[in-house]
């Protein structure tokens, strides 16, 4: 199984981000054996789009889950059609995250969290 967690820096120590669509890192990482592959998210600067175009690149890393701050509803559907599993609500660090994750914390989301455009402080509503 591997899971993506959005995150702020690029290590298994750094604070999640709580912005999916343009947080600064996603870590692929293997819960069970903390095995870890960062990948920088170049989206996180577009003028538009870029929760789909970062659910693209999640789903390019075939994932199993998410794990988020928050998603917008065009990222949440992007990820949904792949089938990837989104859990969202998580703070503190990525390492906090797996362990909340393997111990069954975190709950699977069914919906966006956001509006359209939330990290972008609002902007294009």
């Amino acid at each position: 199984m591997k899971i993506v967690i959005t995150a702020t820096k690029d290590d298994l120590d750094a604070p999640i981000d709580p912005r999916f669509g343009r947080c600064q890192y996603f870590i692929v990482v293997d819960p069970d054996t903390l095995e870890y592959d960062v990948k920088e998210n170049h989206q996180k600067n577009a003028t538009g789009g870029a929760g789909v175009q970062a659910a693209q690149t999640v789903a390019q890393a075939q994932v199993d889950a998410v794990i988020t701050g928050s998603v917008g509803p065009n990222a949440f559907e992007t990820l949904q059609a792949a089938h990837i599993k989104i859990f969202t609500g998580a703070s503190g660090t990525v390492k906090d995250a797996i362990d909340e994750f393997k111990k069954g914390v975190l709950q699977e989301t069914n919906t966006s969290t956001v509006q359209s455009h939330h990290g972008m402080g609002g902007r294009g509503r």
